[in-house]
């Protein structure tokens, strides 16, 4: 890439870390399947591939969603909020599971009563996911 066609990186506020927080949106439902972080390097081989890359915070390594479960998330669109500091990847999420724990969405748990109630089911059991030594 030209430094022109990277430009629109220039707009993007990236924290004391070089990281920007990201969401995964369902392109179809709009639903906020999650949320992670993405470096330089993310946002461009996510942009080159058409494939949601972040950052891994644990690892510090780039993660690519699906890498380990065949979840990938296909990018449709990428949006950039008002003060440049996050982003939403509208995505088509493959095999409809996004979240490590076997559920559609990172965000199954609603506040009720002043309690966390898991309100989505698990769809697929983690230990079939992953299969780490």
């Amino acid at each position: 890439m030209t430094d022109k066609d990277q430009n629109w990186l220039s707009e993007i506020k990236f924290d004391a870390n070089g990281l920007v927080q990201s969401i995964a949106q369902e392109v179809t439902s709009n639903r906020i399947l999650m949320s992670a972080w993405m470096n330089r390097d993310s946002l461009e081989e996510t942009l080159e591939t058409g494939r949601a890359v972040y950052w891994s915070r644990s690892r510090k390594k780039l993660w690519r969603k699906g890498e380990e479960s065949s979840h990938e998330q296909i990018v449709r669109e990428v949006r950039l909020d008002c003060d440049g500091d996050v982003i939403i990847l509208m995505v088509e999420q493959l095999g409809d599971i996004a979240c490590h724990t076997g559920r559609a969405s990172c965000f199954y748990r609603s506040l009720e009563g002043g309690q966390w109630i898991e309100t989505d089911p698990v769809l697929k059991d983690p230990k079939e996911i992953y299969h780490r030594e």
